[in-house]
């Protein structure tokens, strides 16, 4: 089902690269189809602070981008002229992209040197960068956890090692590259920890916390800058993210985001965000920490609620003090690999839902 990934940089992406750095000084498939029916800034910061409102992160994950390519997809703007995908994207308002990341994918979709290539792409362009860990060779979410295969007989003394090196390596590699995220998230929709059955967290939390300060501790090693997300699913459910970021709290976990996904019907959108929006408000008065919409998702072929729904979270998440809202593979169209929360039209443009942006 993956293909074989370009681990080289064509030449035209080299040269755009180099063009920007010269004139600026510094400047889930059957998981995610699951996911849709289980969802997954300083406190007192609101929409009315210019400094928050300049920097909220209007994103979209589009990880698929290459493998998409590499299938024969084309993306065309509202006009319908062929463009780059990170050029359609930024001319929708989309100022930031985010990326997983997996250890030793099927096909290296996703592996270090496909991110690389996607991360150039948005950087060449002006967008901030969340790279998102999923410590895994494939999906990970609230019910998928799984160890890489070349992990899978390390002592977790080797485990939580491992884990630091990883992320340095990965890390390291995009700031050689002239890459500086924005965000790091370390973990996908851990709502149950990571790295099972070692980090699984309902059945031991102290080894998920120290998986959490390994990972932590490594990202700000290469990025001190850089802020650091746990991200959960369901965002509206603020029992279970006060269940598992007490257990961090309690065992010395060090994190600088909650993250959250959120994926509602047309009939249940007002309530989920409502709901949500209640959950980022007790997460930033019960921790002292920010809050992001890491993951969003909603019906392709029903681009006027999914507008309505994606202005309604952007709204209130900004109300809040949030840090921005990303959309989960808007890019993808004609059911690529079976997804249908996409937001572009079976002719490769973006729907009415990219408006909300």
């Amino acid at each position: 089902m993956k293909l074989n990934t370009n681990a080289y940089l064509p030449a035209w992406l080299i040269t755009c690269c180099l063009l920007v750095f010269a004139t600026t000084s510094c400047s889930k498939m059957a998981a995610k189809t699951s996911s849709s029916s289980s969802d997954s800034s300083q406190p007192g910061t609101t929409a009315t602070d210019t400094t928050a409102s300049s920097s909220f992160a209007y994103g979209s994950d589009v990880s698929w981008v290459t493998e998409m390519e590499d299938s024969g997809y084309q993306f065309y703007n509202n006009s319908g002229t062929q463009q780059d995908l990170f050029t359609i994207l930024g001319g929708k308002g989309i100022n930031a992209i985010r990326l997983r990341v997996w250890v030793n994918p099927a096909g290296g979709w996703c592996n270090t040197a496909d991110v690389v290539n996607k991360a150039l792409r948005a950087t060449a362009v002006g967008m901030k960068i969340l790279i998102d860990f999923h410590y895994s060779d494939t999906w990970a979410d609230p019910g998928d956890q799984n160890i890489p295969a070349a992990w899978a007989n390390e002592t977790f003394t080797q485990l939580t090692a491992t884990v630091y090196s990883y992320t340095v390596g990965v890390l390291d590699t995009l700031r050689q590259n002239g890459i500086t995220p924005t965000w790091v998230q370390i973990g996908n929709e851990t709502n149950n920890g990571m790295l099972w059955p070692d980090g699984e967290a309902s059945l031991n939390m102290p080894q998920y916390a120290s998986l959490v300060s390994s990972s932590y501790n490594a990202s700000k090693s290469v990025f001190p800058s850089c802020k650091v997300i746990v991200h959960l699913a369901n965002g509206y459910d603020s029992t279970d993210f006060e269940w598992l970021f007490d257990g961090l709290k309690a065992n010395g976990a060090s994190w600088d985001i909650i993250g959250m996904s959120l994926y509602p019907t047309a009939g249940n959108y007002a309530t989920y965000d409502a709901q949500c929006q209640s959950n980022m408000q007790i997460m930033q008065s019960r921790y002292g920490k920010q809050v992001m919409i890491c993951e969003v998702g909603f019906a392709e072929n029903d681009p006027t609620d999914a507008e309505a729904f994606l202005k309604d979270i952007i709204t209130k998440t900004r109300e809040v003090g949030g840090l921005g809202v990303f959309y989960w593979e808007p890019e993808c169209y004609n059911n690529w690999q079976g997804y249908g929360l996409g937001a572009f039209s079976s002719n490769g443009a973006p729907t009415a839902a990219m408006d909300a942006f």
